[in-house]
């Protein structure tokens, strides 16, 4: 017999909030920034009504927030953040504390572009900035995945053979505040599915007491850096492990790292991350209702980058195009970079476009894309230059 699944209308923070709360979460560490401050005012709210033994520490910034779940992580207490833009870089420091110590935290991250100018609206900058450390990092697209991605965060933060923090990042307001159905499994189905706390193994034992963070001879942290690398890339099994296990549990798909939109016969591919995915499926349909065949490809996963599934969707097209919600200056698109090197590595003659969209919170519309796919068909992108598109113009 089916079971009645809850289903609320949630903006993204809360759904961030209850994923936190429904993993049975033990210490939430919270500093308010904007647009983050609803996700830990909603779980200081339910904490206050007694619907959750969880405990909240109110801190005096972004860096004891990290600090703190660092110290509760290590205790062996399943630990929860959230921050955005210049919260998450004044947290920078102990993000690699994290990673470094190998402690399986959770945050949530609502992407936001960085001052100055001071700037409350979404750009992926700020996550971008997280891709060396060790975190593994998600990319969600709207309220739905927020939620589960983060209760799948914890179980492969926890698992013996990854033990590295895990990110989950959404676009400021546009799934921060917009409110959309969650469903949601009951507590007993996702008791079932993610393990409860008590099976973490602490970093930190009175029982047997040592040194963390120490001086390391040189050799010592080379071969830390490079446990982290084996560990990441290991990950990837265990990501998809975890993504099949939820989907068996919800009907949602997780098996995909990289969900695809109409891609099977797809001559030019669109390659998004976050909320611009939809307007982006948008676009596909409205190319295809053309006569041109297009489709859509979301990185949901940046960190570690999925390069076999990519190869595997994108092998058979005509020219890829990136969309960037960020640039690394100098050199161009961040993802854009990813896909470069994943084409380039299997020796591929496929075309990569990069352009820069949506900076500082810049609307993303489904013209957008279609005015690239139209001005690679007529020969006028040169695949050497970056492109900035705000408006459907090149600016």
């Amino acid at each position: 017999m089916e079971r009645v699944r809850r289903k609320y209308v949630l903006t993204g923070n809360y759904a961030a909030a209850y994923a936190a709360l429904h993993s049975r979460v033990e210490v939430v560490a919270a500093y308010p920034i904007t647009p983050q401050t609803t996700i830990v005012e909603k779980i200081d709210e339910l904490i206050s009504k007694g619907e959750y033994n969880t405990t909240m520490i109110r801190v005096e910034s972004e860096h004891s927030a990290m600090a703190a779940a660092i110290g509760a992580s290590a205790a062996g207490a399943r630990a929860f953040t959230a921050t955005a833009s210049h919260g998450l870089f004044y947290m920078y420091e102990n993000i690699w504390w994290a990673a470094n110590s190998r402690l399986p935290v959770v945050a949530s991250f609502v992407t936001r572009a960085l001052a100055p100018p001071w700037n409350i609206w979404s750009d992926h900058q700020d996550v971008y900035a997280l891709r060396d450390s060790g975190w593994i990092l998600f990319l969600a697209r709207n309220a739905q995945e927020v939620y589960d991605l983060i209760i799948q965060a914890f179980k492969i933060a926890e698992d013996d053979e990854v033990r590295l923090p895990v990110g989950v990042a959404h676009d400021a307001f546009i799934v921060s505040h917009t409110s959309e159905p969650v469903e949601m499994p009951m507590q007993d189905e996702i008791d079932s599915f993610l393990p409860p706390p008590e099976h973490i193994k602490p970093l930190l034992d009175p029982e047997n007491p040592v040194s963390v963070g120490n001086l390391p001879t040189a050799e010592q942290h080379y071969m830390l850096r490079k446990n982290i690398w084996d560990c990441i890339i290991y990950s990837l099994s265990v990501i998809r492990r975890v993504g099949r296990e939820y989907t068996e549990l919800t009907g949602r798909n997780y098996g995909e790292l990289i969900p695809a939109y109409k891609t099977e016969d797809a001559e030019y591919i669109l390659v998004t991350s976050g909320a611009m995915g939809g307007d982006a499926e948008d676009a596909v349909d409205v190319l295809r209702d053309m006569g041109i065949r297009a489709g859509h490809l979301s990185i949901r996963l940046f960190r570690p980058f999925p390069h076999d599934e990519l190869i595997d969707k994108v092998a058979d097209s005509k020219a890829i195009l990136v969309f960037n919600r960020g640039v690394s200056m100098g050199l161009g698109g961040v993802i854009t970079a990813d896909i470069r090197d994943s084409i380039s590595k299997e020796a591929l003659s496929i075309p990569v476009y990069d352009f820069i969209v949506g900076l500082g919170g810049v609307e993303v519309s489904k013209d957008d894309f279609i005015k690239a796919v139209h001005d690679l068909k007529t020969g006028k992108l040169d695949m050497k230059k970056t492109y900035y598109l705000m408006g459907g113009e090149y600016v």
